[in-house]
């Protein structure tokens, strides 16, 4: 997919489509990180903190609810 580096007010940017803020739900205000990797340019998105644990947290619990006869059998 092509965009084009516009000037937005005093500034320059790219507009990202519709339908790829939609497939990755993102709305105006969301914190993207730019990585530099050679010449390519990759956004990924910014996790709050909080955010990230609670979401770590899920799969952790997700994990020891799925293997808790196995955790138990190796604490013996």
């Amino acid at each position: 997919m092509n965009v084009t580096v516009r000037k937005i007010g005093n500034s320059e940017g790219v507009i990202l489509p519709k339908e790829v803020l939609e497939r990755q739900n993102l709305r105006a205000g969301d914190k993207l990180v730019l990585i530099e990797e050679g010449n390519e340019l990759r956004l990924r998105r910014v996790e709050d903190d909080a955010e990230e644990f609670e979401r770590k947290m899920n799969i952790a619990r997700e994990r020891m609810k799925k293997y808790e006869v196995a955790y138990r059998a190796l604490a013996k």
